[in-house]
């Protein structure tokens, strides 16, 4: 049994039927006076680095402080449009009965995802996720950029070892994170990288789904 459960959260626990890049358009707009013509590849990233990459494709000098404009703007956006997000998306099937399921096995969990810490809360409470979750123990975008450096951030805050934890993503980017960073990494073929995909970049286990919990449940003690 894991000490600790992480979870990355777009494709993983939830999707957003494709209000999350309406919103970062909005906020890139926002804090830069310029509409957005094309964004940075965004699979297994974090925002501080999607951002600093859209800016350079736009020629605008990216700082700290941009990203923390950025990060303020896209935070309030999805506090205005949570009702937008709950309509839109949802969380994937299966997502809440394992976090259930591990809860009520005394699992502590968390998150570690790109995304920043106000629109993680904001998308866990709006699919009633949160309640599993402590998220001080989490990492967001705020943390860092890569995954690596945001699954040692978690592991600190929460006072666990690599060898105690347990992390759950969907992307290849996830995977050799977790790697990386010295914990189990479990991967779910339910984003855009196929299941093969994931064993490739190294996952200790990949699940196609979270929908049979009994079968996740095992993945993730074992």
């Amino acid at each position: 049994m894991p000490e600790l459960v992480l979870w990355d959260i777009d494709h993983t626990l939830m999707a957003t039927g494709g209000l999350g890049r309406e919103l970062w358009g909005e906020a890139f707009e926002q804090v830069t006076g310029v509409v957005l013509r094309e964004q940075a590849s965004v699979t297994g990233s974090t925002e501080r680095v999607i951002l600093r990459e859209t800016a350079r494709l736009h020629g605008i000098p990216y700082s700290s402080g941009l990203f923390l404009r950025f990060a303020d703007a896209l935070g309030a956006l999805h506090v205005r449009r949570a009702a937008e997000l709950r309509e839109r998306g949802h969380a994937l099937p299966g997502a809440a009965a394992v976090l259930a399921a591990l809860d009520a096995r005394g699992v502590r969990q968390s998150v570690v995802t790109g995304n920043i810490r106000q629109a993680a809360e904001v998308k866990l409470a709006v699919f009633g996720l949160d309640g599993f979750m402590g998220l001080d123990d989490g990492a967001y975008a705020e943390d860092g950029e890569g995954r690596p450096e945001l699954l040692r951030a978690a592991l600190k805050r929460s006072g666990v070892s690599p060898q105690g934890a347990v992390f759950l993503g969907d992307t290849p980017a996830d995977v050799t994170g977790g790697r990386e960073a010295g914990v189990r990494v479990v991967a779910v073929a339910t984003g855009r990288a196929s299941a093969g995909d994931l064993r490739a970049a190294g996952a200790h286990a990949v699940l196609d789904a979270l929908s049979d919990t009994d079968r996740a449940l095992a993945v993730i003690e074992a």
